[in-house]
């Protein structure tokens, strides 16, 4: 069962990209990640690194803060 912390932030970073207009496959591809890898923390079923992050962060032109959803907006 995936945390109820990586599923909040698997639809912070879904609503994040579809903002921007990319596909998971696209977001993959700028990031260097599998396509498969951004389902799964989209899904809330990875436990994504902080390596990573960075990597999403960077390929959507936004600071790693901006990635963590915030509790007032939700």
């Amino acid at each position: 069962m995936a945390d109820q912390n990586l599923i909040e932030f698997g639809l912070h970073l879904k609503r994040l990209r579809v903002a921007r207009g990319l596909s998971q496959e696209q977001l993959g591809l700028i990031a260097e990640l599998d396509r498969t890898y951004i389902s799964g923390i989209e899904r809330g079923v990875r436990n994504v690194s902080l390596v990573n992050i960075y990597r999403i962060a960077k390929a959507l032109g936004l600071s790693v803060a901006t990635l963590f959803p915030s509790k007032e907006n939700q």
